[in-house]
């Protein structure tokens, strides 16, 4: 794993909301706006844009937990820049907090958790938890 970055380091990430993203689950659509659950992925994702300036090739980034205040609706159609600071990183861990935004208007605050680990090592877990069915 190599660091580049600092403290409050900046990445970006822009979204435009689509039906897809919508609250929508086996009984229906619940609401025609940004889904949390939709929102979440988009916010790992911002997030991930640093694990992926950080991770070498024998390595991947794997979450470890993602807090979502969800503040306010986005529409279909609108246009959802999502703005992850770098808070830290310890040893493997690296610790996000993700501000998405429609406009001026905050759609929510997120904090976001990824450790950076050898591929080998997932391989191998995964295989345990394969192996417990």
């Amino acid at each position: 794993m190599i660091n580049p970055f600092k403290t409050n380091d900046k990445k970006y990430f822009s979204k435009i909301v689509q039906i897809t993203d919508t609250a929508t689950f086996d009984a229906g659509t619940v609401h025609p706006v940004y889904a949390t659950f939709a929102l979440g992925r988009d916010a790992e994702w911002a997030s991930r844009l640093f694990v992926l300036d950080m991770k070498e090739a024998d390595e991947e980034g794997i979450g470890t937990y993602l807090h979502i205040n969800h503040e306010s609706p986005a529409l279909i159609a609108e246009e959802v820049i999502f703005e992850a600071t770098l808070l830290a990183v310890e040893g493997n861990a690296v610790h996000c907090e993700i501000i998405a935004k429609c406009d001026t208007r905050v759609i929510a605050t997120i904090k976001t958790g990824q450790k950076i680990v050898k591929k080998e090592k997932l391989t191998q877990l995964f295989a345990r938890l394969q192996e417990l069915k």
